[in-house]
């Protein structure tokens, strides 16, 4: 399928391991690329930058996708329900800006939807969801070490403590919108 054809969605909710290990494993996503966005300070942000919090850029994933196959709508169900959306700038142990629930919309369509996807899903949550709903702005594609972490290193402690139960969690919430490979 031609590039042309996909739309992106880019969305932060906490680690960009633990979401790009999420969105690799749905039917539709042609590509998860781990990345920054929404900082004040110019340049290219590193990780480690990012990660002290002063760069005000979240930690993101962008999301290349067939609408054919799945909808944007679908997929921020998707995204909402495999974070805490409830937890303002922390995800687990994970704390600070850069951990923030957040959904970079790239036009208007997208921003309506993900007003409407928030606010729907807002009722399932015990404290009021804090996600972020922003313009689209510079995409940083993060290092390489970063890219299909888990994929990479799914022994390693954290991702078998946090994201091998996330994508249980998934496999059970979603398994009707998951890669056949996975289900």
């Amino acid at each position: 399928m031609a590039d042309n054809n996909l739309e992106i969605m880019t969305v932060g909710g906490g680690c960009f391991w633990c979401t790009e290990a999420v969105f690799n494993e749905v039917m539709g996503v042609e590509k998860v690329v781990s990345g920054y966005m929404g900082g004040t300070v110019p340049g290219t942000p590193t990780y480690r930058e990012v990660c002290s919090g002063l760069t005000g850029h979240a930690e993101v994933i962008q999301v290349s996708f067939d609408p054919s196959i799945v909808s944007y709508e679908d997929l921020l169900i998707i995204f909402m329900t495999s974070h805490d959306p409830s937890t303002l700038n922390r995800q687990g142990a994970d704390a600070g800006t850069q951990y923030r629930s957040v959904i970079f919309y790239q036009d208007e369509k997208q921003k309506v939807t993900a007003e409407l996807v928030v606010k729907e899903m807002a009722p399932y949550y015990e404290r009021p969801v804090v996600t972020e709903i922003s313009p689209a702005e510079t995409f940083h594609k993060a290092e390489e070490v970063h890219q299909n972490y888990y994929a990479n290193n799914q022994t390693a402690g954290y991702c078998s403590a946090v994201i091998t139960p996330k994508l249980a969690k998934l496999r059970k919430m979603h398994a009707d919108k998951l890669k056949s490979t996975t289900v």
